[in-house]
């Protein structure tokens, strides 16, 4: 999934990456592309994870993870890195998802579930400040019900935001004209249909029973 978002990152784009799934999308993103990765607790210029004798503890993404750093990358307050996601300055945000709507509705900051802890972050931040926000995800839950819905019953992170979703068995656009199927991974179009309950617009060329 990672590398396949990867792909569709337009070269000298800035780009946020969420906490989970998403931070694996820098670890393959070609040299040479002139993406530009932010995090929100303070950094432009956020190389791939950190491995081994690589590891600096205060070098860290907002998931609290190892990371390096590239030539010419930049530090500063997170007042100053919130305000550059607010202020529409992040081409791209890859954010996870507990939930997706057809209609780009976002959910990915609480189950719903009466012990489980909140953790918005700056997800709503990045969700309607980002050009562009994706969602990659699963695209069924560990179980079994569908991530990427009609409308969501957990609680909304923002409203018609997310443009499209990456997942494991395939790549949807979603939007104020409902979800379309872009790309099947391993599975048919009327297959992807009935995991989820919907009806989705499929172009010519997927793969059909």
């Amino acid at each position: 999934m990672a590398a396949r978002v990867a792909r569709d990152i337009a070269p000298g784009s800035y780009v946020n990456l969420g906490i989970g799934l998403p931070t694996l999308v820098g670890n393959h993103l070609p040299a040479g592309s002139g993406i530009t990765l932010h995090t929100e607790n303070g950094m432009l210029g956020m190389g791939p994870a950190a491995v081994g004798d690589e590891v600096d503890p205060e070098l860290i993404n907002a998931g609290k993870v190892p990371v390096t750093d590239l030539p010419g990358a930049a530090y500063f307050h997170q007042a100053d890195s919130f305000a550059m996601m607010r202020g529409g300055h992040i081409d791209v945000c890859v954010l996870g998802a507990f939930q997706v709507s057809v209609h780009g509705d976002l959910a990915n900051w609480s189950t719903g579930a009466p012990n489980a802890i909140p953790a918005v972050g700056g997800a709503m931040d990045l969700a309607v400040g980002a050009r562009d926000t994706w969602v990659m995800m699963t695209l069924l839950a560990k179980d079994g019900t569908p991530k990427l819905v009609e409308e969501c019953t957990l609680p909304l992170t923002g409203l018609g935001c997310v443009s499209r979703v990456y997942s494991d068995l395939a790549v949807i656009d979603v939007g104020p004209h409902g979800a379309r199927l872009l790309e099947t991974f391993g599975t048919m179009a009327s297959q992807v249909e009935d995991l989820l309950g919907l009806a989705l617009t499929t172009p010519a060329g997927l793969p059909q029973p």
